[in-house]
């Protein structure tokens, strides 16, 4: 392998492939096989925001599983890096991964999460306490909830981005075990299950405010469900998932 394809596969996500409807399908599918209740949840979302949504879903699992994916941080922050770029080259009209074919047009503050980046990468690390689970993660869901309203076309309201907040330590918990139980749970956990301990408390802390944008009030209210059930990776009965859809949809 030439020196400048090994350049090309630090600076870039692993997966990353030309713009195309494959490639674009294959990252979708990740999202999906993380939660299919979107399957039935999505028919409360009006029809041309749908591919939105999931395009959108799919782009904040990227980040995150680089963030927060596997034992060493290295390849994250670089694909973090890579992030950065693309992301800032969305406002100028450029693109190279397959999610910008359906979020680059949009005027959302692309730049502003790019620049956000940094303080996910920060939230790799074990917080010390609860507080400190939502304040570093603060200035990353901030920037996701003012892209929320930007392509969903809605006003922001107070608690968006605790909201969002919520909504990714419950995906870290779900999909990265308890890497990211804070010590004060670790601490509570005398019975040797931290993950349990955390979720519960998580449950408990989970913010009141209803976002502003639909798309984020049906995510919110499956991952809160989730947690309330006791199995944050295990997918909610599609009755229980219509009810929860219907009620978080209506305005």
């Amino acid at each position: 392998m030439s020196e400048s394809n090994t350049t090309e596969d630090v600076d870039r996500p692993a997966d990353a492939r030309d713009d195309g409807s494959a490639a674009l399908a294959d990252f979708l599918a990740k999202w999906r096989g993380r939660w299919p209740e979107w399957n039935i949840a999505e028919a409360f979302v009006p029809a041309d925001q749908r591919d939105v949504a999931l395009a959108w879903a799919t782009l904040q699992q990227e980040l995150v599983d680089a963030a927060w994916g596997g034992s060493d941080p290295i390849p994250g922050k670089a694909k973090l890096g890579w992030w950065q770029e693309e992301l800032s080259g969305w406002t100028r009209g450029a693109r190279r991964h397959p999610l910008a074919t359906v979020l680059q047009a949009f005027p959302a503050p692309w730049q502003l999460l790019a620049n956000a980046l940094p303080a996910l990468a920060d939230a790799r690390e074990r917080p010390a306490s609860v507080a400190a689970a939502f304040d570093t993660l603060e200035p990353f869901a901030t920037a996701v909830a003012q892209v929320d309203n930007a392509l969903f076309d809605t006003r922001s309201v107070a608690g968006d981005g605790r909201v969002v907040a919520a909504n990714l330590l419950h995906w870290r918990m779900a999909h990265e075990g308890d890497g990211g139980v804070p010590l004060d749970m670790l601490a509570r956990a005398a019975d040797g299950h931290p993950v349990a301990v955390w979720a519960a408390e998580l449950g408990r802390q989970w913010p009141m405010e209803r976002p502003g944008s639909r798309v984020r009030r049906i995510w919110a209210a499956l991952a809160r469900k989730r947690l309330a059930a006791g199995a944050a990776t295990a997918p909610l009965p599609a009755v229980q998932t219509l009810w929860i859809a219907w009620r978080s949809a209506r305005d």
